[in-house]
């Protein structure tokens, strides 16, 4: 390799962290950072020229890339969850599709031009909406909660299902442009179906058995269900041409509904390979568009997009959710937020290589299309959402719950005390053990990291305003601090301080602890918490009136209390040793960590 070309790749590299560390500073989706990068590197400044660096390779790469992205979407469809949808989620999932792809495929047909069978592809891949460009919506917009579960269900589902579409749709075009007559192109279309099917199933199964069976060591599981997937994609390829696709994807349906299969250790793997490949992907793609594409598709570009957004997405909200109990607000927000995502700017760079390469004329158009698409969904609805939400009245009050990064033994005993004074409590944890003593308790739980992109998809903020972080990890606590503080606002982000064992922590780390709000004061450390509780403390609740005030409490309780936090009238948490001390008065409630009083001698 050339130093120039490896030069490229590093280059590539760097713009896709530096767009998707953007996008976290300022909570938007990374889609709008990965477009500009592409497009900076490629049409504007001729930096980058992906066909020129990858010749003959470029293909293949952008085919095992979506293959990949395919497969991990699969990952996390399971069948359980889309059956437990509430009534508007399982509409919008079938009759809503429907809606969506024939009004986009008309919309496409009427305003550009497309050929019915370009179209009707077109329609397919902007179905998907995706978790990855919800997701920020929802922190920055802050639905109800019937919207914000309806929204994040959505996305999360509809990934694995339109790219299913999608690729049918492809295979059956390419069945068709290459076959002599109806008859065998129906054959051709069936043969797809069969193969990317059955090999999918069964590779699936495979797969499943030997992780399941651990005839792999654990530490080899993601590799080697790397190597599966790709496996599969090639040999489903060679078997019936195009029905690698397919074939991956229903083996990533198969695996994620097989019982007693050790995905938690695999899933987060395959996250992080998704989130690299399509940053790299989607630099690349960004990079190949023609400066006059998207002008050259006219006037008719606008009309196709104010069609889908004004048009397409009401009707299928509509249809959707008639005769649900969302209010007619609720529904007027879900018919303004459809941003379409990355998937399908992935999904339509490798058809139109693939159709091009076929000979479909205006196959050409599909990228440009595509990304203009997603530039308009995202752009309009992250900057219009939330203030139509407020017009309309959807938008949660301020939130009051509190996220608790930990679900061992302290986190429970705060998360119950906060839960007996009817405040809402998520507890996240990577510790299946914790998460389980929490759920006995009859606590709500989180299994998993919650800065992971895993989170990102699946962690249920409506109604959480603060986070404690009370992990017995200084790093994790760091992270969720840094992360949320961008969701809840700095001064809504406590966490506790470093013990003794980290005081080599880096001094930007130490820095930014001495920055932010304590919990429970400088000396309260995890260690001390835990060892209170080990000692048979308890977290008590106590209601100061004006017989019995804060002094009152202290004095009676003395060095046997550990303050943690005040309730006041209004229902607003004050946790001790934050930055602003609380000044508990009548009305207010306290929550202590006390000791037994030491039994008296003689």
């Amino acid at each position: 390799m050339s130093h120039q070309a490896a030069s490229l790749l590093v280059g590539i590299g760097v713009l896709s962290l530096a767009a998707q560390w953007l996008a976290w500073r300022v909570r938007l989706p990374a889609i709008v950072f990965l477009l500009a990068a592409g497009i900076l590197a490629g049409p504007l400044t001729g930096w980058l020229h992906p066909d020129a660096l990858f010749g003959d390779l470029l293909f293949p790469i952008v085919s095992l890339a979506v293959a990949l992205i395919l497969f991990e979407g699969g990952l996390t469809l399971r069948m359980r969850e889309v059956r437990g949808l509430q009534a508007p989620v399982r509409r919008l999932l079938t009759l809503g599709v429907m809606v969506t792809w024939t009004s986009t495929t008309a919309l496409a047909w009427f305003f550009i031009g497309l050929p019915l069978e370009l179209a009707v592809l077109f329609g397919a891949i902007t179905i998907v909406t995706g978790p990855t460009v919800i997701g920020p919506l929802l922190r920055s917009v802050r639905p109800t909660q019937r919207v914000a579960r309806v929204l994040r269900w959505e996305g999360i589902v509809i990934d694995p299902i339109g790219a299913l579409i999608a690729v049918l749709v492809f295979e059956f075009l390419l069945s068709a442009g290459e076959a002599a007559s109806l008859g065998v192109s129906l054959l051709t279309f069936a043969l797809l179906l069969v193969v990317g099917t059955v090999i999918g199933a069964v590779a699936g199964w495979v797969t499943g058995v030997v992780l399941r069976r651990y005839w792999l060591p654990a530490y080899l599981h993601s590799l080697g269900t790397l190597v599966a997937a790709i496996t599969v994609f090639q040999l489903a390829d060679q078997i019936q041409a195009e029905s690698g696709l397919l074939a991956v994807t229903v083996m990533g349906i198969w695996l994620a509904n097989m019982k007693g299969v050790p995905l938690d250790d695999i899933l987060p793997f395959k996250e992080n390979l998704s989130l690299m490949l399509i940053s790299g992907l989607f630099v690349l793609l960004a990079a190949r568009l023609e400066p006059a594409a998207i002008p050259a598709l006219g006037w008719g570009a606008l009309g196709l997009l104010l069609g889908m957004q004004l048009l397409g997405r009401p009707l299928a909200v509509l249809a959707s959710t008639v005769g649900t109990p969302l209010s007619w607000s609720e529904r007027g927000l879900l018919a303004w937020i459809a941003p379409r995502g990355i998937v399908a700017a992935a999904v339509s760079a490798l058809f139109a290589l693939r159709l091009d390469e076929a000979g479909y004329a205006g196959a050409d158009a599909l990228v440009p299309l595509t990304f203009l698409v997603i530039l308009f969904t995202v752009i309009l609805q992250s900057a219009t959402a939330k203030p139509l939400a407020a017009f309309l009245g959807v938008r949660e009050p301020p939130p009051r719950g509190v996220l608790i990064v930990g679900a061992n033994p302290v986190a429970r005993a705060i998360g119950a005390a906060l839960q007996r004074l009817e405040i809402p409590v998520l507890l996240a944890d990577t510790h299946w053990e914790h998460v389980s003593e929490a759920q006995l308790q009859g606590l709500p739980t989180y299994y998993g990291n919650p800065t992971s992109e895993h989170a990102e998809r699946h962690l249920e903020l409506t109604g959480l305003g603060l986070l404690f972080a009370l992990s017995p990890r200084t790093d994790l606590n760091t992270l969720a601090s840094l992360e949320f503080g961008k969701v809840f606002g700095r001064n809504r982000v406590y966490r506790l301080p470093p013990g003794e064992r980290d005081l080599r922590l880096p001094a930007e780390i130490r820095h930014r602890h001495r920055r932010d709000n304590t919990l429970f004061g400088e000396d309260v450390t995890y260690a001390k918490l835990a060892s209170l509780l080990g000692q048979g403390a308890e977290v008590h609740l106590t209601k100061l009136t004006e017989v019995f005030g804060w002094e009152d409490y202290l004095a009676e309780h003395g060095q046997r209390v550990t303050p943690l936090f005040a309730l006041d009238p209004q229902g607003r948490i004050s946790p001790f040793g934050g930055g602003a001390h609380p000044q508990p008065g009548a009305g207010w409630k306290v929550a202590g960590l006390i000791r037994t009083p030491e039994p008296q001698a003689g």
